[in-house]
């Protein structure tokens, strides 16, 4: 994998293009994104918290699924990406936490998935990898010149795709 590596942060998107490495750490509930247009050698790792931004003054706007993917996917097109050539692999989406009560907040893990799931279809985006689910925190590495992604979660083997 290449030298360059930029870490995303939580609540964070990155763009890099021709070669390198964006990571993210920690993704328990929230889930990582990783947009690719092929041909530009283009990618952006989008790191979300929550499902949807209900924030009257829309800030944050990259700690949601909503109004973080639809960021991304602007800062991708005003550098030439395709939406009709454009993928997404995503990783994240775990239950983290069983909370008394059926308590709503006890999947935000399932809901943040499902929202993420949504969006995409809306914005005509295709998934095509996903490892989602469960109950382990994952790290996510994605090399922007293959369009390969790497989840590794800990005492677990890597799974690249």
């Amino acid at each position: 994998m290449a030298d360059q590596k930029l870490t995303v942060g939580i609540a964070d998107m990155k763009v890099l293009q021709g070669e390198g490495i964006l990571v993210t750490y920690a993704l328990g509930s929230c889930i990582g994104l990783c947009f690719h247009d092929p041909r530009l050698r283009l990618g952006a790792l989008l790191h979300i918290m929550l499902p949807l931004n209900m924030e009257a003054g829309r800030t944050h706007t990259l700690k949601y699924a909503d109004t973080g993917i639809k960021e991304t996917l602007r800062q991708l097109e005003v550098k030439g990406a395709s939406r009709a050539r454009m993928t997404v692999k995503i990783a994240g989406g775990a239950k983290m936490f069983e909370i008394a009560g059926g308590s709503g907040l006890g999947n935000i893990g399932q809901r943040n998935i499902e929202s993420v799931h949504t969006i995409l279809k809306r914005e005509n985006i295709r998934l095509i990898g996903e490892h989602t689910g469960g109950s382990i925190a994952r790290t996510m590495l994605f090399d922007v010149a293959s369009g390969q992604a790497c989840v590794r979660s800990y005492g677990q083997k890597d799974i690249i795709f």
